[in-house]
């Protein structure tokens, strides 16, 4: 057999999976987190400093804290691009099952996950060391703007309707979204070192769900609408939820403007994508605005929170549209100018 049959056969080879399994083994490994704990104590932080200071990071880094995190995060990040470069490369169908790629790129995630827990056990600083707070956040919400924008042209934007102006933009962001997708997850796991706190657990564990579902990519799993609809609502609890533990629920508006904003979103726009008649939208929706109703009854003041997240997700997705279609005509254009010179 030819070297290029060879690679044809293994293109096509396909190993049976069941999502359980892949749920099973994020299971296992915030288990091993459990398992290993604790990480720090409070005498290895400067005291808290305020808003945008991220607490969790050594008042005395050292050289091998640092090169630990950064240089377990760049093999991480290189290893899981060069599989997409080979998936995308390789054209092969989606099907219920694992190709080789996928096969290795949940073995790499799997194998860097341990390797940053062990890391913070035995070295603790993240990458918070050397950057901002808001850039691990601005990584997550960019990839749920490109999110809405890409599934426009399946369920819409408003209410099932499409927005036809960010077809192109859409188009683009499917071929290549995995490049950032990829990275935001995976910069985000390593920026926060492995702490035992509720915010950072609930973390933890939704960065495992979202790196098994970039790990499955060409393959059926990948493009489940009710799987992916649950990870792109998970950001929204996550969110809630910090801001509950945060703040010890001692300030409703936070938790709320994340929980209803999330819900509004979900009424809006991820309801409609999955294939529910009128009267399942109809089901799921009731409920839902009957609890708002309800809320916003005995605290009205918090009201307007309810429509922050969605003007952000909205606003957001538009101007990266205009962004990326600008960035779009620009390269047209140097190309353009090219093929004339060359002429």
């Amino acid at each position: 057999m030819s070297s290029s049959q060879q690679n044809t056969a293994l293109t096509e080879q396909v190993f049976p999976y069941h999502m359980w399994w892949g749920l099973a083994g994020c299971a296992a490994l915030m288990a091993l987190i459990f398992g290993l704990a604790p990480y720090s104590d409070p005498s290895m932080f400067v005291p808290d400093k305020g808003d945008f200071w991220y607490y969790w990071q050594l008042k005395d880094p050292t050289v091998w804290s640092r090169s630990s995190a950064w240089g377990l995060y760049a093999l991480h990040q290189i290893a899981i691009w060069f599989l997409i470069f080979k998936g995308r490369d390789a054209r092969p169908k989606y099907v219920f099952g694992l190709h080789w790629f996928n096969v290795l790129a949940i073995s790499v995630n799997a194998f860097f996950i341990v390797m940053h827990i062990l890391q913070t056990k035995f070295f603790y600083d993240g990458l918070a060391q050397d950057v901002h707070e808001a850039t691990s956040m601005m990584s997550v919400v960019l990839m749920l703007f490109m999110i809405l924008i890409m599934e426009n042209g399946r369920r819409g934007l408003f209410f099932g309707k499409k927005v036809k102006a960010m077809y192109q933009v859409g188009d683009v962001l499917k071929r290549y979204h995995g490049y950032y997708i990829s990275w935001a997850i995976i910069y985000t796991f390593w920026y926060h070192p492995i702490e035992m706190t509720s915010s950072h657990l609930a973390g933890y564990a939704y960065m495992m769900l979202l790196l098994l579902q970039s790990s499955l990519f060409f393959t059926k799993f990948h493009v489940n609408r009710w799987w992916t609809m649950f990870l792109e609502s998970l950001f929204v609890i996550h969110g809630a939820l910090v801001s509950y533990f945060i703040f010890q629920g001692q300030q409703t508006g936070g938790w709320a403007m994340f929980l209803f904003g999330g819900v509004a979103i979900f009424l809006i726009t991820q309801l409609h994508g999955l294939g529910l008649s009128k009267k399942g939208k109809l089901l799921v929706a009731t409920p839902l605005i009957a609890t708002m109703v309800v809320f916003y009854a005995f605290v009205p003041e918090y009201l307007f929170g309810v429509t922050q997240l969605p003007m952000t997700m909205y606003l957001g997705a538009f101007l990266m549209t205009i962004i990326i279609w600008l960035l779009m005509r620009f390269a047209r254009l140097i190309r353009s100018s090219s093929f004339a010179e060359a002429a």
